[in-house]
């Protein structure tokens, strides 16, 4: 199963949420991942790729059969 994080490279300047508010907000100071639906959003790819210090990307999250 794919799904998003937000590495520790945050730097909380919030463009992932101007970008795609559908999947990302604010936890304290720093941005988190509210939603792992849509992951072929065109606002997601966007968001991903605009982020200044390269904190998000979709992993694949191990199954228990893995």
């Amino acid at each position: 199963m794919k799904k998003i994080i937000v590495n520790d490279n945050c730097i909380g300047c919030g463009a992932c949420i101007a970008i795609d508010s559908e999947h990302f907000d604010f936890e304290g100071n720093l941005s988190h991942v509210i939603s792992n639906e849509n992951l072929d959003s065109d606002a997601l790819k966007n968001a991903i790729s605009s982020c200044p210090v390269g904190a998000i990307e979709i992993i694949e999250e191990p199954t228990e059969n893995d």
